[in-house]
């Protein structure tokens, strides 16, 4: 007799509903499961429903379904929630920046639940925004630009001086190799760069599969041409780029951050610049957005975006096309490829790697 056909049940607010599911991945999903929505109200990226009721009423919908699939608006899917889910199998966030918020893991791992976070959904265009970062520093594009904006249309050999070279052949490190780091680095071979990587939250034998020299914070930030911020914003992380890591990167250097504002210390890292002798091509700032009398909008070795590296234009985001890719690989037997593990919960939370 055939298996029965696979049950998903997706626990999200209207928003999520009408804005991150495309009909497109929907039918995809409706080929493979049978599916359903159960409507929850309010929540954004990082912060789940505390409504006892709602957490209540997704428990007693969750027996028959094989998959959970979570989002902003619904509750933190606690051992509560699960107590009489009788064929949960996965259960998988869209869009939670990997804090895992609204999935109690340690609950759901002691019943043997799979759970994936699609949320790198955001972080491959964000990728292809710091190469472009990359590319815009090394031609010093922030200072040409301002010029030709002021009206000085003509090219200034001095300004020219300053320009970086190509990025071909180049030495380029990582601090923080996650999805986004590691879609960098494929971005990056046609470049042929030599890659230098600082994530202590890595396996060791990526290095080796993937081609990077593993390294320390002090040598990508003292030894490389191009150094591009890409960690997650934790407790670990905040303001691990301070004075005297800035102080490390030589004359010359391009400092691209595309991760968040507070990993750098602001202050440090304007009186750096103002020493001109560096450029840098920033998406993020701390504060955001960056206030109008900030020194950093002025000086002319910065390129500036305002926090849009993860926008595309496209009608949707594409965490759900990610997560039926999951459903897929899962229920066909296959591994998951985004799995929420406990390495990846120590990063999150700042703790030290296991």
């Amino acid at each position: 007799m055939a298996a029965p056909r696979p049950r998903v049940l997706m626990a999200f607010n209207a928003h999520v509903r009408e804005s991150y599911v495309p009909p497109a991945e929907l039918d995809r999903l409706a080929r493979l499961a049978d599916w359903d929505w159960f409507p929850c109200h309010g929540g954004g990226i990082y912060d789940a429903n505390p409504d006892p009721q709602t957490a209540a009423d997704l428990a007693a919908r969750l027996p028959g379904f094989d998959a959970l699939i979570v989002c902003h608006g619904a509750p933190t899917v606690t051992a509560n929630v699960l107590a009489h889910a009788d064929r949960l199998r996965l259960v998988g966030e869209l869009e939670g920046d990997r804090f895992a918020s609204r999935l109690d893991l340690d609950a759901l791992w002691a019943r043997g639940i799979r759970t994936v976070d699609v949320t790198n959904g955001s972080s491959y265009p964000v990728a292809e925004w710091a190469l472009g970062l990359i590319l815009l520093s090394l031609r010093n594009a922030g200072e040409h630009f301002r010029r030709i904006i002021a009206g000085d249309t003509a090219r200034d050999p001095a300004a020219r001086a300053k320009i970086g070279g190509r990025l071909t052949g180049k030495r380029v490190g990582l601090i923080g190799c996650g999805h986004m780091g590691r879609r960098l680095i494929k971005l990056l071979r046609p470049f042929e760069t030599e890659i230098w990587v600082h994530d202590p939250y890595l396996p060791r034998e990526m290095a080796e599969a993937l081609g990077f020299i593993q390294t320390t914070l002090d040598n990508v930030l003292s030894l490389c041409d191009v150094v591009v911020c890409l960690v997650p914003l934790t407790p670990a992380t905040r303001g691990m780029l301070g004075a005297r890591e800035l102080d490390l990167l030589r004359p010359g250097t391009v400092f691209v951050n595309v991760s968040r504002g507070a990993v750098v210390n602001s202050q440090a890292l304007i009186a750096r610049l103002e020493r001109g002798d560096i450029i840098a091509g920033m998406d993020v700032f701390d504060p955001e957005p960056i206030p109008p009398d900030s020194p950093i909008i002025h000086l002319p070795n910065v390129f500036l975006s305002p926090h849009i590296g993860a926008y595309t234009g496209d009608p949707s985001p594409h965490f759900f096309k990610l997560m039926v890719d999951e459903l897929e690989r899962f229920f066909a037997g296959h591994e998951t490829w985004f799995d929420l593990t406990p390495r990846a919960k120590a990063n999150r939370t700042g703790q030290t790697p296991v």
